[in-house]
C-alpha cells in the first residue's frame, strides 16, 4: 500500500470514528438519558462533519454512519422481544438491532444522497439543507412502510420546557427545530471563536437553572378512574401456572376499597390482561364485574374471527357483559404479524406476539368509546398505537386518551421510558390529557401540557386512583396536523437549494 492510499484509509477509518461517535451521543437525548446538551453536541458535530467534506461519498459515509450509531443506541431496546424467547427467537436479536439501525440510516442517506445532486459542493447553504433533509428523511421514515416514529431528533425536546413548542408545530416542527439549531451550532464551531459561542448557546438553550414545567394538581371535582398494574413479566405472562396468579393481582385491586370517599367512575386493565378469549370468557368477566362492584371497567383482551386474532379493549359492564370494543388497527410489523406472512410461515417464521397462531388482524381505524356522563368520550390507543400522532385528528375530538400497553416486551431500561415519553408528546399536542395503564409501568396520569401528575414505577406492582384531569381548547396542531411545519420544511429546503445553486453560479462568472 502506498503513503497516500494509506493516508486516505487512515483519514476514512477517522472519519468513521468520529462519525460513530457523534451519532451515539445524538441518541443520549432520547429517553432515558434526556441529556440534552449531549444530544444537541452530537448532532452539531454531525452536521459539522458532513459540512466540512467536500466529495459527495464522503458526506454519505459520514450520514450513513452516525445514523446508524444514532439509532443503535436510540433503539438498542428492540433486542428485548427477541430475548424473551431465546430459544426461539434469541437468534434474531443482533441482525434486528444491526438492520433496524442501519436500515433507518437508509433514510438519512438517501434523502441527503438526493439533495446532494442539486447541491453544488462548498455551497454556503449546505449545513441548512442537511438539516433540512434530515428532517425531511424523518418524515417519510414516519410514513412509509407502515411508519416508524420512534426516536426522531425532536422527542429529546419531550422531557424540557420545549415539549411547549408540541401544541404549535408538532414532532415534525420539533425534528425541524432541534436540527436547525445543530446546524447553527455546527457552522459557528468552524472558528474557535464561534465554538465558544456555540457552547453559550448550548448552556442557554438547555438553561438546567431555570425551573421546569411542572404538572397542573389534580382538579378534584373531576371523576376518579382507577389505573391498574399486575406486573406481569413477559416470560411468565401467558405461563400457565403463572396466568391465574396476575389474573388475582388485578382482581384483588380492583376490588381495593377506595382511598377517598368516592370511588372510581372507571377502571382500567392493561393491554392482553384478560386470561382468556373475551367470547369464551363468562367466568372471568363475571368475576371483574363482582370485584368492580358494577364500575365499569376497560379491560384489555384479545379474540378470534374468522379473519385472525384480535387485540383489543373491551368495556365491561356491572355484569361483565361486553359494551363496547375497540380492535387495534395499527399492528407492529414482525410482532403482531410477519409481512410476506405465508412465505415467512412456510419457513417456520411467526410474530413475536403471535402466542394463538395465524397472526393478528387489524381493526377498522382509531375509535371513542363513550365512558357515560363527566368522563365523556375517550379515544383508545392499545401499546404500539400512541407512537402515531395522526390517528387522534382522524375523528371527532375526543374528551381524553387512553394507553393500554404491556411494555413488558421492552425490558427495563429504555423502551418503556421512550414509550411514555411518547404518550406525553401525544397528550401535549393535542391538549388532551392521556390516562396510561400499564402492565409493568409506567402507568401514569399524564395532564394536557404532557406533564406526569401521578405514576406507577417499571416493575412495581399496584394501582392509582386519579382524577381524570380536563382537556384544554383544541391546540394549533390539532386543528392542522403537520402541514405547517411541512410547509416551512419544503421552503427551507427549496431556499437553501436556490440559494447553494445562485452562489455557485456567482463563483463560475
Amino acid at each position: 500500500m502506498t503513503a497516500q492510499a494509506s493516508a486516505s484509509a487512515t483519514s476514512r477509518l477517522r472519519r468513521t470514528g468520529l462519525a460513530l461517535l457523534v451519532g451515539a451521543a445524538a441518541a443520549l437525548g432520547q429517553a432515558p438519558f434526556d441529556l440534552l446538551p449531549l444530544s444537541l453536541i452530537g448532532f452539531a458535530g454531525l452536521l459539522w462533519l458532513a459540512y466540512r467534506e467536500s466529495r459527495g461519498r464522503a458526506v454519505l459515509s459520514v450520514i450513513f454512519w452516525s445514523g446508524t450509531a444514532y439509532f443503535g443506541v436510540a433503539l438498542h431496546w428492540i433486542v428485548e422481544p427477541f430475548l424473551v424467547d431465546i430459544a426461539r427467537h434469541g437468534w434474531m436479536a443482533p441482525f434486528a438491532l444491526i438492520l433496524i439501525a442501519s436500515g433507518m440510516a437508509l433514510f438519512w442517506t438517501v434523502f441527503v444522497a438526493a439533495i446532494l445532486k442539486v447541491l453544488p459542493q462548498g455551497a454556503t447553504s449546505r449545513g441548512l439543507v442537511l438539516a433540512t433533509a434530515l428532517t425531511a428523511a424523518e418524515v417519510a421514515r414516519a410514513s412509509f412502510f407502515t411508519g416508524f416514529p420512534w426516536a426522531h431528533p425532536g422527542h429529546i425536546l419531550i422531557d424540557t420546557r420545549y415539549l411547549a413548542l408540541a401544541p404549535w408545530i408538532g414532532p415534525h416542527g420539533m425534528t425541524l427545530f432541534v436540527l436547525l439549531v445543530a446546524a447553527c451550532l455546527a457552522v459557528l464551531a468552524q472558528s474557535l471563536r464561534g465554538a465558544v459561542i456555540a457552547s453559550f448557546l448550548v448552556v442557554g438553550l438547555w438553561a438546567p437553572f431555570l425551573p421546569g414545567p411542572v404538572a397542573e394538581p389534580p382538579d378534584p371535582a373531576r371523576p376518579i378512574v382507577r389505573l391498574i398494574q399486575p406486573n406481569a413479566p413477559q416470560d411468565l405472562k401467558w405461563d400457565l401456572d403463572w396466568m391465574p396468579v396476575f389474573f388475582q393481582r388485578a382482581i384483588d385491586m380492583t376490588a381495593a376499597a377506595p382511598e377517598a370517599e368516592l370511588g372510581p367512575e372507571l377502571i382500567v386493565w392493561p393491554e392482553t390482561s384478560l386470561p382468556e378469549l373475551l367470547s369464551r370468557s363468562e367466568i372471568s368477566r363475571t368475576s371483574i364485574a363482582l370485584a368492580s362492584g358494577g364500575t365499569p371497567v376497560l379491560v384489555g383482551a384479545q379474540d378470534i374471527d374468522a379473519q385472525g386474532a384480535r387485540n383489543l379493549a373491551a368495556l365491561l359492564g356491572g355484569e361483565g357483559e361486553v359494551l363496547a370494543r375497540v380492535e387495534k388497527h395499527h399492528l407492529v410489523p414482525f410482532g403482531e404479524y410477519i409481512p410476506l406472512g405465508q412465505l415467512t410461515a412456510a419457513l417456520g417464521i411467526d410474530g413475536l406476539a403471535d402466542i394463538i397462531g395465524g397472526g393478528f388482524a387489524a381493526g377498522e381505524g382509531p375509535q371513542t368509546i363513550a365512558f357515560g356522563e363527566g368522563i365523556g368520550q375517550g379515544m383508545v390507543m392499545i401499546c404500539y398505537e400512541a407512537i402515531f400522532p395522526q390517528y387522534v385528528r382522524q375523528i371527532e375530538r375526543p374528551d381524553w386518551l387512553i394507553h393500554l400497553t404491556n411494555d413488558a416486551w421492552f425490558g427495563g431500561f429504555s423502551g418503556p421510558f421512550q414509550h411514555l415519553a411518547l404518550a406525553r408528546l401525544r397528550a401535549a399536542e393535542q391538549g388532551l390529557p392521556v390516562l396510561r395503564a400499564a402492565n409493568t409501568g409506567v402507568s401514569a396520569v399524564i395532564d394536557p401540557r404532557g406533564q406526569i401528575q401521578a405514576a406507577l414505577a417499571l416493575g412495581e406492582t399496584g394501582y392509582l386512583d386519579v382524577h381524570l384531569p380536563a382537556a384544554l381548547p383544541a391546540t394549533p396542531y390539532s386543528r392542522t396536523g403537520d402541514w405547517p411545519a411541512l410547509a416551512a420544511l419544503a421552503l427551507l429546503l427549496i431556499g437553501g437549494v436556490l440559494r447553494g445553486r445562485m452562489a455557485g453560479l456567482a463563483k463560475r462568472h
